[in-house]
């Protein structure tokens, strides 16, 4: 038997948040069947933890979606930075991800990470068939500070910002016209949507990757990440940023995303708190 745990994650209330399996230490776990117990768990991310090729590291990380392998995500990497730390681990943590090494630390009862990858725009996509997407009309997104975008930290989103709150309440995504933007935007996530709406430094987001089997997410740390650099990238100054996701789900997520430097480095912080305990019973 192999034990896991389950944190909500960028949230300090259980029952709330993005909900995350970790197993701390998954060296018994057959490699083959990781994307197995991943689809079980049913949650956006499960995480699996193996001892670090750098001795001078905590911990190498595997992240898995429900259908694939994924090199970075924001909420994995919170959560299981919290379950290391409470299991002993320090922090201050270094973890191994397919991005490469990204350092966490703790500051209370928050974590924080900070990645240096730079900002890729990689498709700016038919507004009109990203406004199909989200179950919306063309008129609902806002093109004054920057269009639909495809862009990437890591993992790939079509950032849109739309009209309003009520707007973004009202997204309804379209599978069919997922699958045309996936035809046509090919990337780690098919055509995975970020959503947003802007009130100065505060961001009411939404994030649908239906066609990876994550109908909507109730926190994205890598897609909060992305827009933060985006914003920074179309504005021309650095961003802080107070992010609520997954208010629509009933799951709400608080998401603080900041710039700084030059060239600039992204980060994130969030809270995570523990809510179960179990044993893979392979």
């Amino acid at each position: 038997m192999t034990a896991y745990l389950v944190y909500d994650v960028f949230t300090d209330t259980p029952f709330c948040g993005n909900q995350l399996a970790i197993f701390p230490d998954a060296r018994d776990l057959p490699q083959d069947k990781l994307q197995a117990i991943t689809a079980e768990f049913k949650f956006a991310e499960t995480t699996f933890v193996y001892p670090p090729e750098n001795p001078d590291h905590t911990a190498r990380v595997r992240i898995f979606t429900p259908t694939t392998e994924i090199p970075f995500a924001g909420h994995p990497i919170i959560g299981t930075a919290f379950a290391l730390r409470d299991l002993g681990r320090g922090d201050q943590q270094t973890l191994e991800l397919g991005v490469g090494p990204i350092r966490c630390t703790f500051d209370g009862d928050a974590a924080s990470f900070t990645t240096p990858a730079a900002l890729e725009r990689v498709a700016t996509p038919d507004p009109a068939l990203v406004a199909r997407a989200l179950g919306l009309a063309p008129g609902d997104i806002r093109m004054d500070t920057h269009a639909p975008v495809q862009a990437t930290l890591g993992l790939h989103f079509v950032i849109t910002e739309l009209r309003d709150r009520a707007t973004l309440a009202a997204c309804q995504p379209d599978a069919a016209a997922m699958r045309e933007g996936a035809a046509r935007h090919p990337a780690g996530l098919d055509f995975a949507q970020f959503a947003y709406v802007r009130d100065g430094s505060r961001i009411d987001a939404r994030m649908f990757a239906p066609l990876d089997n994550i109908p909507e997410d109730p926190a994205t740390g890598s897609a909060c990440a992305t827009l933060a650099a985006l914003l920074r990238d179309e504005l021309g100054t650095d961003q802080t940023l107070s992010i609520l996701q997954g208010e629509d789900m009933g799951r709400p997520s608080r998401i603080q995303a900041r710039t700084s430097g030059n060239p600039v480095a992204i980060t994130i912080t969030g809270q995570a708190v523990p809510v179960m305990a179990g044993q893979l019973t392979l």
